[in-house]
């Protein structure tokens, strides 16, 4: 099987049931044609595609619930624990990366479709937008994943639109060629940076036109949005590496907030999934569709949000949202990375099952919010009070938390510093998971997480009290990266072998780069 170098031309545009759910702007006659034809393909169809394929492989079961949600703290597993453990199989490396690549190829197809001489006004036609303004829209969402990937893994096969560097080979090879080189993860975030700026400014001289319409999930074709979120995310990517690279991302932090990064939650970059079957939120596919309760919200969660752990010592109007009360009315958070011997014992009647709102069917996975934009700009601007408030605000609304909550929780809120701007900026990712594993790796917040041999839980049995401590299967706590997919390194392994010899043995434990 190819993986990252699979032909652009992906069999994997399995999308008859996709558009029906989530655009009512296409013919479907107009698929009745040899799939194998790319040529016949709309970019139209192309970014639906790589806009659903993107979010269902970042949230999926193993990656999200199985991976960074617990890796996270904010799920805990019951029943079975391995992975809260972080027993990781490599089957999880392996079904991501494939999956990121064939997003990645979708991409590069509207980019190569709006490119050609004998398709770019084909590409143009109906409500597709102008050739400049998809590609700018792809490649902001080829950034978009190929951070996710190297924030995984490290160094990666990766491809640029506007660097030519020979290392970028993931997208630049024959079909026939299984082994792109790795690049080093410095020049793919320095190139992730230059590749966001490219696009926003092309963006912003067209911010009132209208790319890909009703096929846009994300913000339904608004090139000012796009512009926006290609800032943000500038934004977001640069604060990553400023510890690395302190020159180039001071310059990209300035510009990008000079241009515009979010200004409201109007602005969020937001996939809704469907109501109707087959195009379900992940979550709800993994507990509702599937018929189990094996995902609890972790104590580690519910206690910060009750107030008894971390520098907020109040209630947290979040926790109804995010938490069911159990059986007794109650909320109890399952304790995190128990022993497999008694990860059964509190059943779902007796602990916190994730709350109604973020198990809909058709809930809205966010990509980047403006509250994390606000927790940037805090941290930027020497722990900057206003922004820290206002970003805390703006989360609290985005959940649905009524104005007289938010008014008690806001004159509690204690001042900006380091602790609690990214205690705040962890409580508002919620159902980030990605994300929120990246910002745990980077800053060491929240100091409330588990450690190995922490004591997670007691109970009485009989005369004695029992204490089960947290201890990890695999690593030495919190996983700082995970294993690369077992094709790669039987497949491409010489350049996976000259990758590890640049960043370190192939374990959980072995830090990123911007993480040494």
């Amino acid at each position: 099987m190819k993986l990252h170098t699979i032909s652009r031309y992906t069999k994997s545009l399995a999308l008859i049931g996709l558009l029906t759910a989530f655009s009512s702007c296409k013919d479907l006659t107009d698929l009745n044609e040899d799939p194998n034809r790319p040529g016949a393909v709309p970019t139209t169809t192309l970014i639906l595609s790589a806009e659903k394929q993107l979010v269902d492989n970042l949230r999926n079961e193993n990656f999200s619930l199985r991976g960074t949600m617990l890796f996270s703290q904010y799920f805990s597993q019951n029943i079975y624990t391995d992975q809260s453990r972080y027993d990781i199989p490599a089957s999880y490396s392996d079904s991501y990366w494939s999956a990121a690549y064939k997003t990645i190829n979708n991409l590069e197809e509207i980019i190569r479709l709006n490119s050609e001489e004998l398709t770019r006004n084909a590409a143009a036609a109906g409500t597709a937008g102008s050739n400049v303004t998809q590609i700018a829209i792809s490649r902001i969402l080829k950034a978009y994943t190929f951070q996710t990937l190297t924030d995984a893994f490290g160094n990666i096969p990766y491809q640029s639109y506007g660097n030519p560097d020979p290392e970028f080979e993931a997208l630049q090879q024959t079909e026939n060629n299984y082994t792109p080189a790795y690049a080093s993860q410095e020049k793919i975030y320095t190139d992730i940076l230059n590749e966001l700026k490219a696009a926003g400014d092309t963006l912003l001289k067209y911010k009132s036109a209208n790319t890909f319409g009703n096929a846009d999930v994300i913000y339904k074709g608004s090139n000012e949005k796009w512009a926006k979120f290609a800032n943000s995310l500038r934004l977001r990517v640069a604060t990553r590496v400023k510890e690395k690279l302190a020159t180039l991302a001071a310059s990209h932090i300035q510009d990008a907030v000079q241009k515009g990064v979010f200004q409201d939650n109007s602005d969020n970059a937001v996939f809704k999934y469907s109501s109707a079957a087959p195009n379900e939120a992940p979550l709800y596919r993994a507990t509702v569709t599937a018929n189990r309760k094996d995902f609890a919200v972790s104590h580690v969660l519910v206690n910060a949000l009750k107030g008894e752990v971390g520098p907020f010592r109040f209630a947290d109007p979040r926790l109804s949202i995010y938490a069911l009360p159990n059986a007794a009315n109650q909320y109890a958070g399952q304790p995190y990375g128990l022993p497999l011997a008694v990860a059964g014992v509190n059943g779902p009647a007796e602990i916190s099952l994730p709350g109604a709102a973020v198990n809909a069917a058709d809930f809205g996975e966010v990509l980047m919010e403006y509250a994390e934009v606000a927790f940037l700009l805090s941290e930027n601007n020497n722990w900057d009070d206003a922004a820290y408030r206002r970003g805390v605000q703006l989360s609290l609304e985005k959940w649905g938390v009524s104005a007289d909550k938010i008014s008690t929780y806001m004159s509690q809120l204690p001042a900006a510093n380091r602790e609690n701007v990214l205690t705040q900026k962890y409580l508002a990712l919620y159902m980030q998971g990605q994300e929120a594993w990246a910002e745990i790796r980077r800053t060491g917040y929240p100091l409330f997480l588990v450690k190995p041999g922490d004591v997670v839980w007691r109970r009485q049995v009989g005369n004695t009290t029992e204490e089960y401590k947290f201890q990890p299967i695999f690593g030495k706590g919190i996983p700082r990266r995970l294993y690369y997919p077992l094709r790669e390194q039987s497949v491409n392994r010489e350049n996976y072998q000259r990758s590890l010899a640049q960043q370190g043995d192939d374990n959980l434990s072995n830090p990123l780069w911007w993480n040494k």
